[in-house]
């Protein structure tokens, strides 16, 4: 019997893969199915007999990374991401498979015989995953990045991410606001400027990418939520989701 924990947000698509898992392999056994960091880490260092563990990368209160930073565990992990293919090379080379969302039947299957594969190699505590972990894990830069590059008719410039107040989505673009509220179309997606930016700028949630100049407070917000009051003249709402408060607060008063 295989043992597989599922740490998945999404609470359809984690039902969705532990639905396919069990039609592979009606065998395969799902010990939990978890939503956060802290209920990942909470619940692994509980020391379970598992044998395979199939892990987002981005969770409601980060990056899914900082579950294995803080518990050690020698338990194969196969990462689900919607991370283009070039970023992906990396898990080929680490020898732990990875499904690119959507997944399919065909993918699970195929990610479930890489690890009957290399199962041998898990039986001992596994380099190799730390190294795969390491390339995910944000690394001091020599360094930084202090702007981005943004199109204005047939010219290419690069805008200072210190103009810069917030990056949001709309209509399933991403666009950059500056102080003088100018919006600019940007190429890159949140998750990418989020490594860009740094510390500078905060993932509020899923649309809004914040820089902490353009911050002036923060209110309580229902459902434990906070409200971001920004310094400059912004229509819209941003509020932070109360698995990212504790996170938002230290980013405010650090930063």
């Amino acid at each position: 019997m295989l043992r597989v924990v599922i740490i998945e947000d999404e609470k359809l698509t984690a039902n969705d893969l532990a639905d396919t898992l069990k039609k592979i392999d009606s065998d395969i056994e799902i010990v939990a199915m978890l939503a956060t960091i802290e209920q990942s880490v909470v619940f692994l260092k509980t020391e379970p007999a598992l044998d395979l563990i199939f892990s987002d990368i981005q969770l409601p209160d980060g990056l899914s990374f900082e579950i294995f930073n803080r518990v050690q565990t020698t338990v194969p992990i196969i990462f689900c991401t919607a991370f283009d293919q070039y970023a992906l090379d990396a898990f080929n080379t680490n020898g732990i498979d990875y499904l690119l969302k959507p997944f399919s039947k065909a993918t699970v299957s195929k990610a479930l015989g890489k690890y009957q594969s290399l199962k041998e190699k898990f039986a001992s505590p596994n380099s190799d995953l730390n190294k795969l972990l390491q390339l995910f894990v944000p690394q001091p830069s020599a360094k930084t990045n202090t702007s981005i590059l943004i199109r204005q008719a047939d010219k290419i410039i690069p805008l200072e991410l210190q103009h810069i107040a917030l990056f949001f989505l709309e209509d399933q673009y991403t666009f950059a606001l500056t102080f003088d509220l100018k919006k600019h179309l940007v190429s890159q997606n949140l998750e990418e400027l989020e490594n860009l930016c740094g510390n500078s700028f905060f993932r509020a949630n899923r649309q809004y990418l914040v820089n902490r100049k353009a911050v002036k407070d923060a209110s309580q917000y229902f459902n434990r939520k906070f409200l971001v009051n920004l310094n400059i003249a912004y229509k819209e709402q941003i509020t932070v989701g109360k698995l990212k408060t504790t996170l938002f607060l230290e980013w405010l008063a650090n930063n």
